[in-house]
């Protein structure tokens, strides 16, 4: 046989689709979809291209050179958002002969009508030179670009390699690959898209599905529907929003299918229908992008965005204005809102429905908008399963006889969790019709959108039996006595404070606290105040809740219909008053503002509202590490820092899946699902919402397994690694880069199972095969490898582990910094020779297992081995440290200063304007600190060569370095 002597390895890669014939098929498929082929193979040629694409889009007009240069400046301004808006709008040229033109850059009218073309390998030299590998000019711009890796390697491999790209070259030139809509990353198998933006996250890329939310993964069938021309155009035109924060966001999938369904029925029918989207998969974004197409239609006068609390007025409000500045203007009450149903020029109204029903409803309302009637009306409601059952909905139907009613939910009303009083309607069904589009958790969590839940049971009972006098374990009493007992919520206190740290990964994400009445809620807080009275670092606890007197909610401890009672932080004026609960608030309230310096009380409502959404804002933070509520916040709360949710209340259908859903928003690599800690069981309405709200077999993708699932994968993963490299020495043996890989791989496995593993409060680290220690000797390994990728990329050189993506995150630790290892050193200090050396060679290896102390590891190691043998026994080590540490410092600062000829002052200037202001020195701030002007030809190396030594000295001495340094 021809192939009979090669190995294994040689006949892997030959079976292997490279990365070349990936780009020569892509592009063959393009251009059968009537992509027009062009050769572009530097700047110069994408300029002659660009001119002569802006003359033919432009009905074949004729630009002069200076006209097109003309052009060219006004294209090089802004960041990447402002270019946005640039390229959306008409640009006013002034022609050589004084006249005036308006240039178009994109169609987003007709969004077919544009040119469309496909080039590959575009060179740009910009900080080092790159190649782009295939790029999708609409009119000449580079508006999609393109990058493949061969299949096999890793989709996130070609995501940092866009990264690169953004800091490396993406800004060359007239810059115009900073007018890129959309990347594309695929290795062939996978495909996904992502729009452009500068902070963006591999968590933030998506993939493409049909209408049944079918992925369609493989680059073939990708490319034929996601990058049709008109598809591609109108996902730039339509589908992407630029909000007033900076972002460009692009819809995804699902929230594309819904738009496009819900503008198709106002646009062929009067029907109704609603949206069945998970919570948490970007509900607002759907519903605004469909707003904004449907107010522009001829035939509709509004759209009515309805949403049922005050709260969730603002917060939609505030959310939509971000999208789109001016877009709503919330209603801020009934009369407001019937001046705005009145005004023509508003189409986009956001309200409550409290507000609407009041102005259909009342006389003195009505008179001011009854020529409005028959006119046509789109409403939009949010959580549509919520509050749209009673007589408002009536009333809306009888008041506006040619409206077109929406409904989102992400839990419907069906026949099993129906509420007997919702009287003539049943049904999500029976109120609005047919569901448009439906996107449940199961494939939020397939699409990797939402995280998966990790459910703990905690708390046993027991009781002693007249008969027998035998303690029997029971999980279901529920008994007021019981449930609110002092030992129980002394000991579910006790359980927070000793798992909190593990739970959230502190101080990495945030924890939510819900129970089941105002006044349980005053007990704990009392409990969690009084046990960290002497704490060195006690958790940041904050509450709020309504003190409006409410009437005794019948299913406290049971609710029928899974509904969470409304609980606003709008107190309506002439409100009865529970004046206890208010005493207990304006106390939480005081303890709250001495701990962040603010000024809120209960003493008006504006300054009550102002303390709930400060809450809001330092739960999105991180700053609040537990929120102690009742009701609040339970739904339409996002915060992705929010990680675990302790439950001491009963929750069911709609209630148990919203809560939960506070925690699994998609964050980073660290945050790999969301914890519920029930102190209740809650396991059968937990099984029975899945059921409910996704299918009968969902509960396996929605919830994680078991502990001792993880421990077992664990456990047969470092079997597979141990096999790779038998010691940890053997990993510095391995025979070549696919070894190497290998050991990388696997090692990322453990560290990936270990993550979920370690917020598991049942973990033992005995309970693992391989020892803490020897784990982090491997992990020293690892990140050895790490840094040998990272400097052969320096050197241009290639190499197979660069398709590997090594997640750092997972190892990095906050509380890991100098300052800790300082407190280590000065336990060290006093202890007799022999245990000191073994300390030692704990707090070395510690070291070199983590990622901000490696740059440090030398000169702490040197630290330990000659300078610290030498103190007494009383000297003061954190001291002799400091003092060490500014020499080398000191002596570092002089050498870049002299091997670079910098200016020590302005070293120094830029140094501390990284540690103010987190921000790297620009090009043109480094060639002012220089002592010399260098030539053209010498400025980029030169620019290349002192950041890179000043993000090293930043690496070294200033970050890192904890509180104590």
């Amino acid at each position: 046989m021809r192939y009979q002597n090669l190995n294994h390895h040689q006949l892997k890669k030959m079976a292997t689709q490279s990365e070349y014939m990936l780009e020569q098929s892509l592009i063959q498929q393009l251009e059968r979809m009537e992509y027009a082929r062009v050769r572009i193979d530097d700047e110069a040629a994408m300029l002659a291209n660009l001119k002569r694409q802006l003359e033919i889009h432009n009905k074949d007009i004729s630009l002069t050179s200076k006209e097109f240069e003309r052009v060219l400046f006004h294209l090089n301004t802004g960041t990447i958002v402002e270019r946005a808006k640039i390229l959306r709008d008409k640009f006013a040229l002034r022609r050589d002969d004084d006249s005036v033109v308006y240039l178009s850059f994109l169609n987003c009218d007709d969004w077919c009508m544009n040119e469309f073309q496909v080039t590959n390998q575009i060179s740009m030299e910009g900080k080092r030179k790159n190649r782009y590998d295939v790029t999708l000019l609409i009119n000449g711009l580079p508006l999609v670009q393109i990058e493949l890796k061969r299949r096999g390697a890793e989709l996130k491999v070609a995501f940092n390699q866009i990264n690169r790209y953004q800091h490396e070259s993406y800004d060359a030139g007239h810059g115009l690959f900073q007018y890129v809509q959309l990347f594309i990353i695929s290795n062939g198998v996978n495909t996904k898209y992502f729009s452009n933006n500068k902070e963006q996250s591999f968590q933030q890329t998506f993939f493409w599905t049909d209408k049944d939310n079918n992925r369609l993964s493989d680059l073939k069938d990708f490319a034929a529907e996601f990058l049709k021309p008109c598809h591609i155009a109108k996902m730039i035109t339509h589908y992407s929003v630029i909000t007033e924060s900076g972002v460009i966001k692009v819809l995804r999938p699902y929230q594309f299918y819904a738009t496009e369904a819900l503008v198709d029925k106002v646009k062929n029918s009067n029907d109704n229908a609603y949206i069945w989207h998970t919570t948490g998969s970007g509900k607002t974004l759907t519903s605004f992008k469909a707003s904004q197409i449907i107010q522009k239609m001829p035939k509709v006068h509004k759209v009515l965005f309805v949403v049922d609390r005050k709260d969730l007025d603002f917060q939609t409000a505030r959310e939509f204005n971000g999208f789109s500045k001016g877009s709503v203007d919330s209603t801020t009450n009934t009369n407001h809102l019937v001046e705005q149903l009145k005004d023509d020029s508003t189409k986009l109204i956001v309200t409550t429905l409290q507000k609407l029903n009041n102005a259909i409803i009342k006389e003195h309302y009505l008179d001011r908008i009854q020529h409005l009637k028959d006119k046509k009306f789109v409403f939009i409601f949010d959580e549509c399963h919520r509050s749209q059952f009673g007589e408002t909905h009536q009333n809306i139907k009888q008041f506006f006889t040619n409206a077109q009613m929406f409904g989102f939910t992400g839990t419907p009303i069906f026949a099993d969790n129906q509420s007997a009083a919702t009287g003539l309607y049943k049904t999500t069904k029976d109120l609005f019709g047919e569901c448009l589009h439906k996107y449940v958790i199961v494939d939020a969590i397939k699409d990797e959108n939402v995280l998966r839940f990790a459910v703990e049971y905690v708390g046993k009972y027991q009781y002693k039996d007249s008969a027998n006098q035998l303690d029997i374990e029971v999980e279901d009493i529920d008994t007021k006595e019981l449930l609110e007992s002092p030992q129980r919520l002394e000991k579910i206190t006790d359980y927070i404070l000793q798992h909190h740290a593990q739970k959230t990964k502190r101080p990495d994400f945030t924890a939510m606290f819900c129970v089941s009445s105002i006044d349980t809620l005053t007990k704990y807080y009392a409990l969690f105040k009084q046990k960290q009275a002497d704490a060195l670092n006690p958790l940041k606890i904050a509450t709020i809740f309504s003190y409006a007197a409410n009437e005794e909610n019948p299913n406290a401890n049971g609710l029928t219909d899974g509904l969470l009672p409304e609980e606003s932080p709008d107190v309506p004026t002439g409100s009865q008053i529970n004046q206890h609960s208010r005493d207990k608030l304006d106390e939480y309230i005081d303890n709250y503002n001495k701990m962040f310096g603010t000024k809120y009380s209960t003493s008006d409502s504006q300054s009550f509202y102002n303390y709930y959404q400060d809450i809001a804002k330092r739960v999105r933070a991180g700053e609040i590490d537990i929120l102690l509520v009742v009701n609040m916040f339970l739904t339409g709360f996002d915060s992705p820092r929010l990680n675990t949710l302790y439950v001491d209340k009963n929750l069911k259908y709609h209630g148990l899946v919203q809560a939960f859903s506070r925690t699994n928003r998609i964050l980073n690599d660290k945050k790999s699902q969301g914890n519920i800690v029930c102190f209740r069981n809650l396991k059968a309405a937990t099984d029975e919402a899945i059921a409910l709200f996704s299918n009968k077999n969902a509960k396996e993708t929605v919830l994680l397994e078991p502990y001792e699932d993880y421990v077992a994968k664990f456990n047969k993963v470092t079997e597979e690694l141990l096999e790779l490299a038998p010691t940890v020495q053997s990993v510095d043996a391995l025979p070549d880069e696919e070894a190497q890989l290998a050991f990388v791989t696997k090692f990322r496995e453990l560290l990936r199972i270990k993550n979920i593993l370690t917020t598991f409060a049942d973990f033992q680290e005995t309970d693992l095969v391989l020892e803490a220690q020897t784990f982090e000797d491997y992990k020293s390994k690892y990140l050895d490898l790490h840094d040998k990728v990272k400097k052969d990329h320096d050197a241009e050189k290639t190499s197979i582990l660069d398709d590997v993506d090594f997640e750092l995150s997972l190892i990095h630790r906050d509380q890991i910094n100098v300052a800790y290892i300082l407190n280590l050193l000065i336990t060290l200090h006093k202890l007799d020779p022999e245990d000191a050396k073994k300390r030692q060679k704990e707090i070395i290896d510690l070291v070199a297992g983590e990622i901000q102390l490696r740059s440090k590891r030398e000169l702490i190691e040197q630290f330990i081995e000659e300078n610290l043998p030498k103190l007494q026994p009383d000297d003061n080590v954190i001291g002799e440290f400091e003092s060490y540490w500014d020499r080398n410092k000191h002596a570092a600062l002089t050498k870049l200063c002299q091997e670079e000829n910098i200016q020590p002052e302005a070293l120094e200037k830029l140094i501390n304007n990284y540690t103010f202001a987190n921000r790297l020195p620009r090009d043109q701030e480094i060639i002012e600190s220089l002592t010399f002007k260098p030539k053209a030809l010498e400025r980029k190396p030169i620019l290349i060569r002192v950041a890179e030594k000043i993000q090293g000295f930043i690496d070294t001495f200033v970050e890192g370095m904890g509180g104590s340094v």
